[in-house]
């Protein structure tokens, strides 16, 4: 597996990945079973610390964090839902059809068995939350990262080709004129 970034450092790579767009179609479809999850189970996730900032507490949040500025992200928003460990472990353990999700569960079983069995319980405290970690710094994050990355993509992209449209529109107008103009001097 890539480390991240290296990605980030280096043209070549990120030039030999660019056909992976499948990766997309993974990451649009977590985001929208997560915002999915995030309505039906709205009351459950807020108890285990899902918020949606809005006004002075977006903006607080915002100047607290700074990498997470109006100025470096790419669009303004008028709310944040921000997820504590808790909640996105809840969340892991609301998706059905996801493999990250099955082995998070998977493992959640495993250390509720093991500690039935009398392991010593502030080192397993420790493992699970290392093993969680671990589990969504290298899968749910960086799905989250891209996502938020393409979204800003998409919408200049979205923007550019409006304008490209209107400006054929333009013209397409110009031309017309022009040919009635020709045809009403040869009738």
């Amino acid at each position: 597996m890539t480390d991240e970034t290296v990605l980030l450092e280096s043209q070549t790579l990120r030039t030999s990945v660019l056909d992976r767009t499948e990766v997309l179609d993974r990451v649009k479809t977590l985001s929208l079973l997560v915002r999915q999850l995030t309505r039906r189970h709205r009351e459950e996730l807020t108890a285990n610390g899902m918020a949606i900032l809005r006004g002075a507490d977006l903006r607080e949040f915002e100047s607290d964090n700074v990498s997470l500025s109006l100025g470096s992200y790419p669009q303004a928003r008028r709310s944040l839902t921000v997820y504590s460990r808790r909640a996105v472990l809840n969340i892991a353990m609301l998706l059905r059809d996801s493999e990250v999700a099955r082995r998070v569960r998977t493992y959640l079983l495993d250390v509720e068995q093991a500690s039935r069995a009398g392991l010593d319980g502030p080192a397993l405290d420790d493992r699970i939350d290392q093993r969680i970690t671990h589990i969504l710094g290298k899968t749910v994050v960086p799905m989250f990262n891209a996502l938020i990355e393409t979204a800003g993509e998409h919408q200049r992209e979205l923007v550019a080709m409006r304008d490209g449209v209107g400006r054929i529109e333009q013209r397409l107008r110009t031309h017309h004129a022009r040919l009635r103009r020709l045809e009403g001097r040869k009738g």
